[in-house]
């Protein structure tokens, strides 16, 4: 009887922990992934804080995060296949490298409208790029909707 009621506890140990040990490593697989707004207003004149903007936009795709990055003031150029194939960034890297995976990794791009009318950025600056013009309800939109800001 005492030998049965051992085994019994045993088992029922060895079947909690188990138990257990399934939730823990679901749980993590199944982390909740965060909602970034990258806000960026540098541009070529701060080449090295502007590629680290989408470094860190890179970075959060590549984790499985979701990022939108609003680009306003003069990084309205960043998007401009000049500035796209020339800016690289001292130890951030280069523009066109970044902006290639946040394409691969879905990344969303926003750009100021008006910043964009006053340094002439167009359409045919976006074709073909995950980006579009918005006004700053979108910005406002877009920050309530995150989990993080990051401002460059």
């Amino acid at each position: 009887m005492k030998r049965t009621f051992l085994t019994f506890v045993s088992l029922f140990l060895i079947w909690t922990a188990t138990i257990v040990c399934a939730q823990s490593s679901s749980t993590v697989s199944n982390s909740p992934k965060m909602k970034f707004l990258i806000h960026v207003t540098q541009s070529t004149e701060n080449p090295t804080v502007a590629a680290l903007a989408f470094l860190v936009a890179k970075t959060a795709l590549e984790e499985g995060h979701s990022v939108s990055i609003f680009l306003a003031g003069d990084a309205v150029k960043l998007l401009q296949e000049p500035t796209l194939g020339t800016l690289a960034g001292l130890g951030t890297g280069k523009l066109r490298e970044h902006y290639d995976a946040i394409v691969a990794h879905h990344g969303r791009f926003y750009l100021s409208g008006n910043s964009s009318k006053a340094r002439g950025v167009t359409e045919e600056d976006l074709k073909g790029k995950p980006a579009e013009f918005a006004l700053p309800t979108v910005l406002i939109r877009l920050a309530t909707e995150s989990d993080r800001v990051f401002t460059y």
